[in-house]
């Protein structure tokens, strides 16, 4: 039995997925593990790895299509199992070539008269060939002759590339030949596509009319749908930081690592939940769903919206371990390369715009989820202590609660524990 490929479930609340490009083609061997195809999501775009190994066929969804999550868009055969297509014969680029030449535009037949095989019309289309100007001394056209095609244009190579690379150079109409790459390898990184100096392609062109990508719209539906059907409401909890500042200062002298505050945060709101389990879950067909496990969300602003990588089982890690995963998820969430399971299980998220020199704000929560924890810039403030006006250093903290899951006072009951922690953090073991 050949291996579906479907449309993943990235996040709880995904519907559909669009199909970018594929990254191997109908015919292809692939290895289990391997990436195959690029997806995107209102959370982030991802390569989807091949579930086996084997032959690529029956591609049936194309670049662009939008398709419903759960559904096959492709199938993979056991090399030597029925229906596996074989792998093109190894003959030397330039001796397949000479078999295909070009017909004069004016004189081609209509693209639905000319002779080729289901296969190598879904490969001329998913590389732009157009068949009407191709002939074979056969008459028919083949799969074959559409790769030996597409191998004599040196003009559909592009150079490697990151996929919001690719994504913005054909938003803005790049030409990524012409991109000096600055990444591993002279790769292209999306930095280096934003100073090209290109005229914008008509796409690009009717993208900046409308104003905003497309992860950008699904990222304000998902919202505009999280605070039209999720009752919010506000708890806010200005906390001494004095301790905290110690706490990362020892900490990254011990560790060696780059502790931030947002690292903190995760490790103290994980302790938080433990004690009150109810902030993390969520409202599923009129009940309350608490998570088995502590899986903290950490938004993260990328060119084309926000995207909220998910730091998991977060109340087993040292802070060390939380540091470091979640500079990569940072890194990688910039570079468009997030895995499936990076955004996957989040149960809590932390929005800190402290960096930005923000007081405090209000998040929308982050659907499914019960709660998001908005946190403010560190600032010295005049405070009472025992009894006399003093400046501390303090932080402001909203709390964002769906009140389907949370009401006021288990909402403040878990606010003010977190409040605790961090004002005496030393309590938790490293």
């Amino acid at each position: 039995m050949p291996t579906n490929v479907i449309m993943p479930a990235l996040e709880m609340a995904q519907e559909t997925g669009k199909v970018l490009r594929w990254i191997k083609s109908p015919g292809d061997r692939v290895i289990k593990g391997e990436s195959i195809v690029e997806i995107e999501t209102d959370k982030v775009t991802v390569e989807i790895e091949a579930p086996a190994s084997g032959i690529l066929r029956d591609v049936s969804a194309q670049a662009g299509d939008v398709v419903p999550v759960g559904k096959t868009i492709a199938l993979i055969f056991a090399a030597g199992e029925a229906g596996a297509a074989s792998s093109p014969p190894a003959a030397a680029p330039a001796a397949a070539a000479s078999a295909v030449v070009t017909a004069p535009a004016e004189t081609s037949a209509a693209a639905g008269a000319v002779k080729a095989s289901p296969l190598a019309r879904k490969l001329a289309e998913q590389h732009g060939v157009d068949l009407t100007r191709m002939k074979t001394a056969s008459g028919r056209i083949e799969k074959a002759d559409v790769l030996a095609y597409v191998e004599s244009r040196a003009s559909l190579r592009l150079p490697a590339a990151s996929p919001k690379a690719r994504r913005l150079a054909a938003e803005r109409g790049v030409d990524l030949k012409i991109v000096r790459g600055s990444g591993p390898g002279g790769a292209i990184l999306a930095a280096d596509v934003g100073v090209a100096k290109t005229a914008p392609a008509p796409e690009a062109r009717r993208a900046e009319a409308a104003g905003v990508s497309n992860v950008w719209r699904i990222m304000a539906e998902r919202m505009t749908a999280s605070w039209t059907s999720a009752p919010h409401f506000y708890l806010v909890r200005e906390v001494n930081v004095s301790r905290l500042i110690t706490w990362r200062e020892r900490v990254g002298k011990q560790t060696g690592a780059r502790i931030t505050y947002t690292d903190l945060l995760v490790k103290l709101v994980a302790a938080a939940l433990v004690q009150h389990p109810r902030a993390n879950a969520s409202w599923k067909d009129g009940s309350i769903v608490r998570n088995a496990d502590i899986n903290i969300g950490v938004a993260v602003a990328i060119e084309d919206g926000l995207v909220v990588p998910v730091v998991h089982r977060a109340d087993t890690l040292s802070l060390a371990d939380i540091a470091g995963r979640r500079e990569d998820l940072v890194a990688r969430a910039q570079a468009g390369k997030l895995r499936p399971a990076d955004i996957q299980g989040g149960g809590f998220t932390i929005s800190n715009l402290g960096m930005y020199g923000v007081d405090a704000f209000d998040a929308i929560v982050n659907p499914p989820q019960a709660a998001i924890l908005a946190v403010g810039r560190i600032a010295d403030r005049v405070v009472a202590l025992n009894g006399q006006p003093t400046v501390q250093p303090t932080m402001v903290l909203t709390l964002s609660c769906d009140h389907r899951v949370l009401d006021g006072a288990r909402g403040a009951q878990f606010l003010s524990a977190l409040a605790d922690l961090i004002e005496e953090p030393l309590a938790l073991l490293v």
